[in-house]
């Protein structure tokens, strides 16, 4: 079954999210595409594919044809074959309709710019969960040797996001799958990454769920223990926290993604402490401060 004519209407909505890949395309550029010929994209970041939406998506171009293109590569030592760069749920959506051909445009795209594509559409469409972004940047980094900021410039990403992101790899198995499940927040899982145990992160986190904590309740437990903590109220009652100290304080544990504190002194002066919890989490805070990696300055 091939797709109605009315069905080869195209948008544009991938040419302002993809640029030159897309962006403007002839008419003449576009090929139907038979879509046995398509295989995936090697590099794709997104795991879970909802059957719901892909029913309403289907159903969507069914009614009112297809607005966008599919984005594909010519399959590497395969002749007449294309990788899927952009495009997984369109394409199992029309699969879903008994599809044989597709309207496609392909472009010579290498490996690097394969997963940058397909993080960036997926994080434009908000489809990726927390693992998967974050799995995504790894890969970047480790296969494709981009840093931080590299990945940030790439994915219009802080380079402090990409990096506090990087560190919910750092969580164990059983609460990256809460994570990725949507038991936790992304909130609660950087309160868990203050612990140094990753057994108490596991029984903290199965707490929090059990229980229904907010993230502000998740903080509280994963730091100071409250019994030494009301000791201590009653023993040296504190003096209220300055406003501006506090302002800054919790900018730098969000930027940070760590437990920095702020005292100011009278006459101006002050402390910033900032905690780290092993030597891979100090050259991450080091990177976040100063823009540059430790071993480029140890060099």
């Amino acid at each position: 079954m091939n797709p109605p004519a009315k069905n080869i209407r195209l948008g544009k909505g991938l040419g302002a999210l993809l640029g030159e890949y897309v962006d403007d395309t002839p008419r003449a550029e576009l090929q139907l595409i038979n879509v046995e010929m398509i295989g995936p994209n090697p590099q794709q970041p997104r795991k879970a594919f909802s059957d719901e939406e892909l029913a309403e998506l289907a159903q969507s171009i069914e009614e009112n044809g297809l607005l966008q293109p599919l984005l594909l590569r010519p399959a590497p030592k395969l002749i007449g074959r294309y990788e899927l760069v952009t495009g997984e749920r369109r394409l199992r959506a029309v699969r879903k309709l008994g599809w044989t051909e597709v309207p496609a445009v392909t472009r010579e795209v290498d490996d690097d710019t394969l997963l940058v594509l397909a993080l960036v559409e997926n994080l434009q469409r908000e489809a990726l969960n927390p693992l998967e972004e974050a799995e995504g940047y790894q890969t970047l980094m480790d296969e494709h040797g981009l840093s931080h900021e590299g990945i940030g410039r790439s994915v219009g990403k802080s380079r402090s996001t990409v990096a506090n992101m990087v560190r919910l790899l750092q969580l164990p198995g059983s609460v990256r799958a809460h994570l990725a499940a949507g038991s936790l927040t992304i909130g609660h899982a950087r309160a868990l990454l203050a612990l140094n145990d990753q057994g108490n992160m596991v029984e903290l986190a199965r707490k929090a769920i059990a229980e229904g904590w907010s993230v502000r309740e998740m903080e509280s437990h994963a730091g100071v223990d409250s019994a030494k903590k009301t000791k201590k109220s009653k023993s040296h009652p504190s003096r209220p926290r300055d406003p501006v100290a506090r302002a800054l304080e919790e900018n730098l544990r969000e930027v940070l993604a760590t437990k920095a504190s702020v005292r100011l002194r009278r006459g101006g002066s002050g402390v910033i402490e900032v905690p780290f919890r092993n030597h891979e989490d100090f050259e991450r805070v080091f990177l976040l401060i100063t823009g540059r990696e430790a071993s480029e300055v140890l060099s």
